[in-house]
C-alpha cells in the first residue's frame, strides 16, 4: 500500500514512524508545514530529520487543500493519505486523491468530542474517560467510521501534558495494528453513533483566562487543561500577564474576609489566591515578564485602573 501523511505535531511523529517500519506500507511523503508557520501548533514538530530517516520525501505547504499541494499528490497516486495532526478540514478535491480512502486521528471517544480543542475541553468538561480513535474521513466533522479506538481512564490530577502523552501512547499502540487491518484489504469498521456525538468549539490563548470569582476546582481545571502543551491559563496584574503553571485547591476558612483573585498567602514555594467559595489556589510555579515580585495582597485579574 501506498501512502502519504499529512501533519506537523507529535502524533504524526508517531504515525510516520510505524508506516515506515511497516513492510506492508511504501510512505511516499510526508506533508508538512514550513517552519515559519509553527506557530499555528502549540505542539509543532518538525518531522525534517525523522523524515530523512525513514527515507521519505518532505513537501512544505501551508495549505493541503491548493492547487500545488493536490497536483504533487495527484502524481504520487496513493491508496491511503493520512491526516494526524493537521488543523485544515480535508476538502472533497483532497479527499478524492487517494485512491482508497483518507484516514484521520482524534484525541478523543468518538463520536464524543468532534471538532476542536478536545484535550483542554476533556479536563474542563471533568471526563472521567477518554479514547484515541482512527477513523475514515468523510465530508462530515470527525465523523467517519472508526478503524480503531483504545479507552483509558484520566487521572483526578490530570493535566493536558499527560493526558496528551497518553493519548500519544494509545496512538502508538494501535496505528500499527489498524495498519496491518487496511493493508489486509478488508479493514472492521464500526459506524458512529450520531444520537452520542457532541462537539468542542475551538480554543485560542485568550479563553485561558482565570475567572477567579469560579470555585477553586473549576480554576484547578482551567490551569490544568490549558498547560504545556498548550500557552496556559493566565490572569493579569496591571498590565502584566501572569500565566499559571502548576497549582492545587487548598481550603482557605481562615481567609473568608479576602476578594476573590486576591493573595493571602505566601510562602517559599509560592503565593495563595482566593477563590470564589472557601477555597485558595496555591500557586507553585508561574511564567511572567514582570521583573518586581507581585504585591503582599495584590488582587489578580483586576483591570488596570483598578490594580
Amino acid at each position: 500500500m501506498k501512502a502519504i501523511l499529512v501533519g506537523a505535531v507529535e502524533s504524526t511523529k508517531i504515525a510516520l514512524k510505524c508506516l515506515a517500519a511497516s513492510a506492508k506500507w511504501d510512505l511516499a511523503a510526508v506533508f508538512t508545514l514550513p517552519p515559519d508557520l509553527s506557530g499555528r501548533h502549540s505542539d509543532f514538530v518538525d518531522l525534517a530529520e525523522e523524515a530523512a530517516r525513514a527515507g521519505t520525501r518532505i513537501v512544505r505547504t501551508a495549505n493541503i487543500n491548493s492547487d500545488t499541494a493536490l497536483q504533487a499528490i495527484r502524481e504520487m497516486e496513493p491508496d491511503y493519505i493520512f491526516v494526524i495532526g493537521w488543523s485544515q478540514i480535508c476538502g472533497e478535491q483532497f479527499r478524492a486523491t487517494a485512491s482508497k480512502g483518507v484516514v484521520g486521528y482524534h484525541p478523543a471517544p468518538l463520536p464524543r468530542l468532534r471538532g476542536r480543542a478536545v484535550i483542554p475541553w476533556t479536563i474542563l468538561l471533568d471526563e472521567p474517560i477518554s479514547a484515541s480513535s482512527l477513523f475514515l474521513i468523510d465530508e462530515g466533522v470527525d465523523s467517519g467510521p472508526l478503524l480503531g479506538q483504545r479507552y483509558f481512564h484520566l487521572a483526578p490530577d490530570e493535566t493536558a501534558a499527560t493526558l496528551y502523552a497518553k493519548h500519544m501512547a494509545r496512538l502508538e499502540e494501535m496505528l500499527p495494528m489498524v495498519l496491518e487491518d487496511i493493508a489486509s484489504g478488508s479493514p472492521i469498521l464500526s459506524i458512529q453513533d450520531e444520537r452520542c456525538a457532541t462537539y468542542a468549539a475551538r480554543r485560542r490563548p485568550e479563553d485561558g483566562l482565570i475567572d477567579w470569582a469560579q470555585p477553586a476546582s473549576a480554576v484547578w481545571r482551567c490551569v490544568r487543561a490549558c498547560g504545556d502543551p498548550y500557552p496556559g491559563a493566565w490572569t493579569s496584574y496591571g498590565d502584566d500577564r501572569i500565566v499559571i503553571e502548576a497549582a492545587v485547591p487548598i481550603p482557605l476558612h481562615h481567609h473568608a474576609a479576602a476578594l476573590a483573585g486576591q493573595i493571602v498567602e505566601r510562602g517559599e514555594g509560592g503565593f495563595t489566591v482566593k477563590c470564589g467559595d472557601d477555597q485558595g489556589l496555591l500557586v507553585s510555579r508561574w511564567r511572567t515578564a514582570r521583573e518586581k515580585p507581585l504585591p503582599n495582597h495584590a488582587i489578580l485579574g483586576r483591570p488596570k485602573a483598578a490594580a
